[in-house]
């Protein structure tokens, strides 16, 4: 085994775990009950998962062809910076326009912050 067949299986494994966490996300959108749980669903795992395909697509290209991709840098970058962020915000919105928790939630931690205002 040479060096370049070893990176074409951790590319492969980079690859296929993302498109598995991906395919998980998925999963939780559809399973989970309300729009908390299911963007939190969305905007980790999706999150993880998308980079992991992009990392193993950016190891393939530049172990093997010896081509660095600074669109798939800036991909990485920007997913990773705003895909969590847009979870959360939007789980804020959500708050604020009083969407219902789902019923089998314990304890609400914003309801005393949010009444302050």
């Amino acid at each position: 085994m040479n060096v370049e067949m070893i990176s074409e299986w951790i590319a492969a494994g980079l690859i296929l775990s993302g498109t598995l966490l991906t395919l998980l996300s998925a999963v939780g959108l559809i399973r989970l009950p309300d729009v908390y749980t299911r963007s939190h669903a969305a905007s980790k795992s999706t999150t993880l998962g998308v980079l992991f395909i992009l990392l193993g697509a950016f190891m393939f290209f530049w172990i093997n062809e010896g081509y660095v991709s600074i669109r798939l840098l800036l991909g990485i970058f920007f997913v990773f910076l705003t895909a969590p962020v847009a979870g959360h915000i939007i789980c804020r919105a959500a708050y604020r326009s009083n969407v219902k928790l789902a019923d089998r939630t314990v304890h609400d931690d914003l309801k005393k912050y949010m009444k302050a205002e």
